[in-house]
């Protein structure tokens, strides 16, 4: 358990990864993009990119429209 930062937000996060964080907000990783401390996770990183107390993650989606 570890306290983070998302968009702005701080909550408990009880998991390990960015890929954990994003089930849990249930996201498609394909129309997301995640930075942790400011840097860009890339999709093949998720499942192995640790969070650890004091992350400030963002998570951005893609929105179509017209």
């Amino acid at each position: 358990m570890c306290k983070i930062t998302v968009n702005g937000k701080e909550i408990t996060f009880y998991k390990k990864t960015v890929s954990d964080l994003i089930a849990q907000y249930k996201l498609d990783p394909m129309k997301i993009v995640v930075e942790k401390n400011g840097e860009i996770v890339h999709r093949e990183a998720y499942n192995t990119t640790v969070i650890k107390e004091g992350d400030v993650i963002e998570i951005v989606r893609f929105v179509g429209g017209g």
